[in-house]
């Protein structure tokens, strides 16, 4: 019995093959696109390598002349009626170090979207800097909070002497010789904001004419009359 059914099932094979044959045969071409192949997938190689620019609102906008640098981050909780909620926050300080110069701080659920923050904020707070010989004009002591800074211009080749936070918006800010001296507390935030606003409170120097010549000069318009 089992060879007689083995015998019919070859038959019905046998016979089945060419008609299905056949239907593929008439069947229609598959239709080709212009850079795909017949299964309908790309041919071309995709280049992974280059960056999106501007995707997804990743892009932070930033010109590539400017640099960001982390000042500090932290992770901090806030005590909520159904118990502790954990953050980080970031301080970031971005600089075309030619005078221009700015610093964020941000909250955010991870440590990637805290800097992202930070940065955008920075972005609309950027403050220009006179810069007269690689360094600043005057004499300046600020004083925010707790944080007491002193700056004092320097001569060509000291270099940035400073410590911290300081240092790193200092060379962002490309003064290259310069004197400072952390008076007041230690914390690198307050440090950092009490140096955004001496930096602020620097003036350009402004040319007077000699008192002398100004004299001369009346004089002899007097005597021409």
């Amino acid at each position: 019995m089992e060879e007689e059914k083995q015998q019919q099932e070859e038959v019905i094979d046998n016979q089945t093959a060419p008609v299905a044959e056949a239907k593929v045969n008439n069947a229609a071409p598959p239709q080709t696109v212009e850079g795909r192949n017949n299964s309908g997938f790309n041919d071309r190689k995709r280049n992974f390598k280059g960056k999106r620019v501007g995707g997804r609102g990743r892009d932070n906008g930033m010109p590539e002349e400017f640099e960001q640098k982390m000042i500090d981050i932290a992770r901090v909780t806030r005590v909520m009626a159904g118990g502790k909620r954990m953050r980080f926050r970031a301080c970031v300080a971005i600089g075309n170090k030619k005078g221009r110069v700015a610093i964020g701080l941000a909250k955010g659920a991870d440590v990637t979207g805290a800097v992202t923050k930070a940065v955008n904020k920075a972005k609309k707070d950027f403050i220009d800097i006179p810069i007269i010989n690689e360094t600043i004009p005057h004499e300046v002591y600020q004083k925010v909070g707790a944080a007491k800074i002193l700056f004092k211009p320097a001569k060509k080749g000291r270099g940035i002497i400073a410590g911290g936070a300081v240092r790193i918006l200092l060379e962002l800010s490309g003064i290259k010789n310069i004197t400072c001296k952390i008076l007041g507390t230690g914390n690198k935030v307050n440090n950092v904001k009490c140096t955004i606003e001496a930096l602020k409170n620097l003036k350009k120097p402004v040319k007077h004419e000699n008192k002398h010549e100004n004299k001369h000069n009346h004089a002899q318009g007097q005597d021409l009359k």
